[in-house]
């Protein structure tokens, strides 16, 4: 028996259960009016959206590589998606939700998830404050033209939300919260939008429908292909962002190679039910780790299964919660998604830092797309890192009789061996030039054909050149190519 429990998983234990069970309860219901309002983004019934959500929750729990991250259908896959179906109609979509998670599964094989270590730090600060950002903003529709009651629904239901774990951290804070406000309106009689106005809530359950109904031909193809690798690529930057930001809140380290495939294969089995496809649903996931304290995969499972009971098995009870309620959460998370550090040190961090982090931001607010706002945040760092290289390489001269010696020392490569050329007196150096390398290394053809160019231009004014002092991975890139560059 002592053997047995050593090997029970650990959302056995009765405490871990409760806690997994109500953040995953939490969860579900923050889930439906997302769902609700990404079907009508892109412009598909909105229970195709209740059952994407459901369905990709409850698939990633077993192929994901972080536990307790929630995968959902999502705004960024939703904007991508939508002009395909809006000129193609559903099957064409699920077409492209097929393909895209094949390619996410073929771009996980081909090592897409170590990517993410060449993210800086200021990018994944500015994922974070711009998703607070974002979060906080996709509320305001549920906050304008509403009677004042809502105002102080969500007054009562943010004061809680600060109040209640003051008290007891044996509930989530959310749930009580939702509950209490419902209980309210209800027993109050007070006329504020709920669930029930966002959408039509189905009656049953999702069904297998296999296949899309579309001509297996090169022209189908064509049509579907670049929305398929536009929903792969942003779904896999979005959820791989999302899993390193869950690994921060933890402190655990996650696969993210079998995220990326898991992803994948979330989506196929999403689109074997007809849905529209998705990747990791960070404010949902916040919820779940940051609020509910979850950390195992039964949370993201009991996620999707909620869902499905709360819709179809509870639709009438579901639809009177109000939408207050459910605002005053997501503004809660709002605000612990947004790093306020970043905010208070921004006197102390090099500008080049700071640019970065505000350029993701502003990518992000831009185009309502993390995933763009993450890749403008990437460029701008590339280019700031490669300005600051450049300016690191330095040419030394020196006259030793009738041989002059030019010391290089820096990392040498495009940015930086442009201005390797005029770093040199042609016209007055002596009939012999030493270049010195043994303090820089060549990185590319760029700086090959700069020291070429050196070369010749000495030589047309009879000058003997050496270049020498370079060390193994320079000398043999330099060898192989000088001389070959101009041809």
């Amino acid at each position: 028996m002592p053997s047995l429990a050593l090997r029970r998983p650990v959302w056995l234990h009765p405490t871990v259960f409760r806690i997994e069970s109500l953040s995953a309860l939490v969860v579900a219901m923050a889930l439906i009016p997302e769902a609700l309002s990404f079907s009508i983004i892109v412009g598909v019934d909105p229970r195709v959206g209740l059952f994407t959500a459901a369905i990709m929750a409850m698939t990633i729990a077993f192929t994901g590589g972080r536990p307790a991250m929630i995968s959902a259908a999502t705004g960024s896959v939703s904007l991508v998606l939508a002009p395909l179906m809006a000129s193609h109609g559903l099957q064409y979509l699920i077409a492209a939700v097929f393909l895209g998670g094949a390619m996410q599964i073929v771009l996980a094989v081909l090592g897409v998830a170590r990517l993410m270590r060449f993210l800086p730090r200021s990018v994944m600060v500015g994922f974070c404050n711009a998703l607070g950002i974002l979060i906080f903003v996709h509320q305001f529709p549920y906050l304008t033209n509403v009677p004042w009651a809502v105002y102080a629904l969500l007054a009562a239901g943010l004061a809680l939300l600060v109040w209640i774990p003051r008290l007891t951290t044996a509930v989530p804070a959310p749930l009580l919260v939702i509950v209490g406000l419902t209980a309210f309106t209800v027993l109050a009689g007070v006329a504020v939008p709920t669930v029930g106005d966002q959408g039509e809530l189905p009656d049953g359950l999702p069904t297998l429908i296999g296949l899309p109904d579309v001509p297996l031909t090169v022209d189908t193809l064509r049509i579907i292909a670049p929305f398929a690798l536009a929903m792969a690529v942003v779904g896999l930057l979005e959820s791989l962002m999302s899993a390193k930001l869950v690994d921060s809140v933890t402190d655990t380290h996650s696969d993210k190679t079998r995220e990326s495939w898991g992803q994948g294969v979330a989506n196929i089995v999403t689109g074997l039910f007809g849905g529209m496809g998705g990747c990791a649903l960070i404010g949902q996931t916040i919820i779940n780790v940051k609020t509910g304290g979850a950390r195992t995969r039964l949370s993201t499972f009991l996620s999707g299964a909620f869902l499905l009971i709360l819709v179809v098995g509870l639709g009438d009870v579901v639809g009177t919660i109000p939408m207050a309620a459910l605002v005053a959460v997501m503004v809660l998370v709002a605000a612990t998604t947004f790093d306020w550090h970043s905010v208070r040190t921004l006197r102390r961090m090099p500008l080049s830092e700071t640019l970065v982090m505000l350029s993701t931001v502003a990518g992000t607010l831009a185009t309502d797309n993390l995933a763009i706002g993450v890749g403008v945040g990437v460029l701008v760092a590339m280019v700031l890192f490669a300005r600051r290289v450049a300016h690191m390489v330095d040419v030394r001269g020196e006259l030793d009789g009738d041989v002059k010696t030019y010391r290089v020392s820096g990392q040498l490569f495009f940015a930086s061996s442009n201005d390797l050329v005029f770093s040199f007196d042609y016209a007055d150096d002596p009939g012999r030039v030493v270049i010195d390398l043994s303090g820089a290394t060549i990185w590319d053809a760029s700086t090959v054909a700069a020291l070429d160019g050196i070369t010749t231009k000495y030589a047309s004014r009879g000058t003997d050149v050496t270049v020498e002092g370079l060390n193994p991975v320079s000398e043999e890139r330099y060898r192989r190519l000088t001389g070959r560059l101009g041809d």
